[in-house]
């Protein structure tokens, strides 16, 4: 038998990289101890367990918080590596035995919740032994993740071009500007994009990937909108939209599935804005089985019911 490094005789339990990477991804000791359902002093002893073992601190002081040194980050790491293994290995042994089991590790940028759901679904009743991991955010949330290789998959409307990264295009996101109905616009035969900016707009935050598309065609036209307010929600706008507030520029897949009621689409020459939605996934992470199998359902049948329901609506 090879024989043992110090720090592989002495890093033996795998709750501790799971409390490991638990306080990495929620950013301290107390979120990770609820996470988990753990006292704050039982995950402390097991981070302090855990420094003596490699003999370096984990985390220290930086600007009035705690963050991970960079022993603690490489830690971490390989503590994803090796939780990835035992779960790549139960989902072969699933596999062997005829199942389908295991976990789906899947982060999304917020517009993608309106149709990934309705991908979930009928994949889930296929295979009722998965467990599906879901997180949902802006475009710099889930990057982060990405970098972090805290999921399987990720959803991008538009994927960073600095990480390596493998990228399918599975799905057009158009991007249409909206009013409540009645609007004088709605009315009107098409408009040109300048039109719409004298009217008040509402416009996405900051790092949302929906903001990014359209404050780039804006510039490509020569045109600046009347920004009256800054909505963190897709939800938030179009209630805001429906309550008179203001016009706005949302994925038409915000509009699916149910979500149009008391809204109508503004024709306009220069929209709507071509954009698509992107499964992207690191390069250097394995692909479960489980990841593979919905991979592959999302080109085929997946894919197909999402741009039905598009095409009915628009």
């Amino acid at each position: 038998m090879p024989k043992q490094s110090r720090l592989h005789a002495h890093i033996g339990t795998l709750r501790q990289l799971e409390i490991l990477l638990a306080v990495e991804e929620h950013g301290s000791v107390g979120r990770a101890a609820a996470h988990l359902h753990l006292t704050q002093p039982t995950v402390s002893m097991q981070l302090k367990k855990l420094a003596d073992a490699i003999g370096m601190p984990l985390h220290e002081q930086r600007g009035g918080k705690r963050e991970f040194t960079d022993a603690g980050r490489a830690l971490a790491a390989t503590a994803r590596e090796v939780l990835d293994s035992f779960a790549q290995l139960d989902m072969q042994l699933s596999d062997l035995r005829g199942l389908k089991a295991g976990t789906l590790r899947l982060a999304v940028v917020t517009t993608s919740k309106y149709f990934i759901p309705h991908l979930l679904g009928p994949f889930c009743a296929r295979y009722p032994d998965v467990d599906i991991h879901f997180k949902v955010g802006n475009r710099q949330q889930i990057i982060q993740r990405l970098e972090q290789g805290n999921d399987d998959l990720y959803v991008f409307s538009h994927p960073p071009d600095d990480i390596e990264i493998q990228v399918t295009d599975f799905l057009p996101n158009p991007l249409v500007a909206i009013a409540p109905e009645g609007h004088p616009l709605v009315r009107r035969k098409p408009v040109e994009l300048s039109e719409l900016a004298s009217y008040p707009f509402l416009m996405r935050e900051q790092g949302s990937g929906t903001r990014f598309a359209i404050e780039n065609h804006l510039r490509q036209h020569g045109v600046s909108l009347n920004v009256r307010m800054t909505i963190e929600s897709n939800e938030a706008i179009k209630h805001a939209v429906m309550s008179g507030l203001g016009i706005s520029i949302l994925s038409a897949h915000t509009l699916t599935f149910g979500g149009r009621a008391g809204l109508a689409e503004i024709r306009v020459k220069q929209l709507p804005i071509d954009s698509h939605w992107f499964l992207v996934r690191p390069v250097k992470k394995r692909l479960t089985l489980i990841a593979e199998t919905f991979l592959q359902y999302l080109r085929t049948e997946g894919q197909q019911n999402v741009l039905a329901e598009l095409r009915s609506e628009f």
